[in-house]
């Protein structure tokens, strides 16, 4: 489904990162709280009661959430902007599948964008390759590197929507849907590249006030999202912005979904991603 291949030399952006000062901030080992040592099983299930815990109300911040600094959180919005300006540029549907190579390819050469600086690479590398347990998203990586590559050939724009599917699978349930419950159900997200998953990261976190771990109690951080490799989400038409809200699991179109067993959710009630429940996200690729 994806190639990639990397532009960004490592070694220049450690370099960049060190002298920018733009690297997370996340707690010391001294601001941990005390106490017993624990296996790492123990831990790890430990960490995900606490995020399925958090994730029942995943708008509010919690006393251990991990923040960006003041300083990075103006890098933040100046990367939100300038891919904004390039998502304009390219069109909404186009946005959904762009690499970075090509994001950044779009920035150099019209000057509405305007070239991203080395400290906003340097902080869009930071955000993709930090371990993002360390703010509480337990989901594992599942791209390969930040300039992944979506095909063309692969996928297939789905008219009137605005977004893509992936051929094969992905593609059949979604006409199954369509096919079994009709026109009133409507594709609301499809395919998702690296850069788009991204920009909507970004977008969450800078509405949170550059709470991290809140962000990713509602959205998968850039390269862990099963968007990248097949899943999708579904709604009822006309509903709007609230398909992406509990609302949705009111409708008819759930209902119908529900009563013949067309859907597979990823993330439902207590998920072990540390995830708020989604019940317009349809699974399509086995966990990773």
């Amino acid at each position: 489904m994806a190639g990639h291949k990397s532009v960004i030399n490592r070694r220049e952006f450690l370099g960049t990162l060190v002298a920018s000062g733009c690297s997370l901030w996340i707690p010391s080992a001294s601001s941990a709280p005390n106490g017993p040592s624990h296996s790492p099983q123990a831990d790890h299930d430990s960490a995900i009661r606490d995020a399925i815990k958090k994730a029942e109300n995943f708008e509010h911040d919690y006393r251990d959430d991990i923040y960006l600094e003041r300083r990075q959180l103006r890098l933040l919005r100046q990367c939100l902007q300038r891919l904004t300006r390039v998502q304009q540029y390219v069109g909404y549907g186009n946005f959904n599948l762009i690499d970075l190579d090509r994001a950044r390819r779009y920035a150099r050469l019209y000057s509405a964008i305007g070239e991203f600086t080395a400290a906003e690479m340097a902080f869009i590398e930071s955000i993709y390759h930090v371990d993002a347990q360390q703010y509480g998203f337990l989901g594992k990586r599942l791209s390969a590197s930040l300039t992944d590559t979506i095909q063309r050939r692969d996928v297939r724009k789905i008219p009137g929507s605005g977004h893509y599917l992936y051929r094969g699978e992905a593609l059949a349930v979604y006409e199954k849907m369509r096919k079994r419950i009709g026109t009133q159900l409507e594709l609301t997200s499809g395919i998702r590249g690296v850069v788009k998953q991204l920009h909507l990261f970004l977008a969450k976190a800078s509405k949170s006030g550059g709470n991290l771990s809140r962000a990713a109690r509602s959205l998968a951080p850039p390269g862990h999202s099963y968007h990248g490799i097949g899943d999708f989400d579904v709604g009822q038409r006309g509903l709007g912005a609230a398909n992406f809200t509990s609302a949705f699991s009111k409708t008819g179109i759930y209902r119908q979904l529900l009563d013949m067993g067309l859907i597979k959710m990823r993330y439902p009630y207590a998920n072990p991603y540390g995830v708020r429940h989604e019940p317009w996200h349809i699974k399509v690729v086995k966990d990773a």
